[in-house]
């Protein structure tokens, strides 16, 4: 066990969830903007973040330690919407930037299970299930918009580090990349997560529960679903084995979400998330945040080939953009 850094124990003792005795943890790894750590508190433990003014990342990359204050206001409205979808929030303190939730030791990282071949379509379809109950929910609820007026974070950490710094890396696709930010910006329809990530997915019995919602934004819902969705065309480079069973899940987490859009025509959402995966696709071999798995210079080709064609040629569906990636990742 190690001493608690003294801004997490101020802010535990501030926020009430310290107790009377010492407090102590273990730092957790795998987070490039925040400070995580398991907390041993007097009650028990728990786990608590805190938000960093610089991402850990290559390139130069800066966002508000405030971010986390939305983070733990989208656990609290997806929890509504969907019983168990989100850690409970504990506490969050504003001015330190810190976030302090249940820990939750039982539960299996999604990105693991995919790592090691584990295509299940249950868990997929949970997911796309959980986040399109969590978007219709909150569509049906425009007044929560005031609580989540983070656009200029959401642009700070996600738009431009992912699409307008891949249109400086590609400067002749760089109408069509600037055109899905104008794109996205201009669908304010419903709290979106922005890091739906099978990093940030944790799995019980097929159950999904969604962590670090740092990005969260009264938003483009479309966002989330591309966004997950080009994480399961990644991981057929990461585990070639396991590519058709990716990609069965792919189609079962599309599937499952267009069934819960109500807050608009399920075919407007579809096209703008077909639009933008290969957008995202592309940011994550040349934005400022690359996937750290595909290391070699063939897979990271086989990426710009198939995104690159898919953004100067675009579709209309999900099932197109898998079509064409299953063609580039077979030939």
């Amino acid at each position: 066990m190690t001493a608690l850094p003294e801004t997490f124990a101020q802010a535990l003792r501030e926020l009430g969830l310290a107790g009377a005795g010492p407090l102590s943890g273990e730092p957790l790894v795998g987070g490039v903007s925040s400070d995580i750590w398991r907390v041993d508190a007097e009650s028990g433990p728990l786990c608590v973040k805190r938000a960093l003014p610089t991402l850990r990342v290559a390139a130069l990359w800066q966002a508000p330690i405030e971010r986390n204050r939305f983070e733990a206001r989208w656990m609290q409205v997806a929890a509504e919407a969907v019983p168990g979808c989100a850690a409970r929030v504990l506490g969050q303190h504003p001015q330190l930037g810190v976030l302090a939730m249940e820990y939750l030791p039982q539960h299996a990282l999604w990105k693991q299970q995919l790592r090691d071949g584990d295509a299940d379509l249950d868990t997929a379809r949970a997911v796309g299930r959980a986040l399109g109950r969590i978007h219709a929910y909150s569509a049906a609820r425009p007044a929560l918009a005031a609580d989540f007026a983070s656009q200029a974070i959401f642009f700070d950490i996600r738009l431009e580090p992912y699409l307008l710094a891949t249109a400086a890396a590609h400067p002749d696709l760089a109408p069509q990349l600037r055109a899905l930010v104008q794109a996205t910006q201009a669908q304010a329809k419903a709290l979106v997560h922005g890091d739906v990530s099978p990093k940030n997915i944790l799995v019980d019995a097929h159950r999904p529960v969604f962590l670090d919602a740092e990005c969260a934004v009264w938003g483009d819902p479309a966002f989330d679903l591309a966004f997950c969705l080009n994480h399961l065309l990644l991981k057929c480079l990461w585990t070639p084995p396991a590519a058709p069973g990716f990609l069965a899940c792919f189609d079962a987490l599309a599937t499952a979400y267009r069934a819960e859009v109500d807050w608009e025509l399920v075919d407007d959402a579809e096209r703008r998330a077909a639009r933008l995966l290969p957008g995202l696709l592309l940011a994550r071999v040349d934005g400022k945040s690359p996937v750290e798995y595909l290391v070699d210079e063939a897979p990271r080709r086989t990426v710009r080939r198939a995104a690159r064609a898919l953004l100067t040629q675009p579709v209309d569906r999900l099932n197109d953009v898998a079509l064409a990636w299953r063609r580039e990742i077979a030939a």
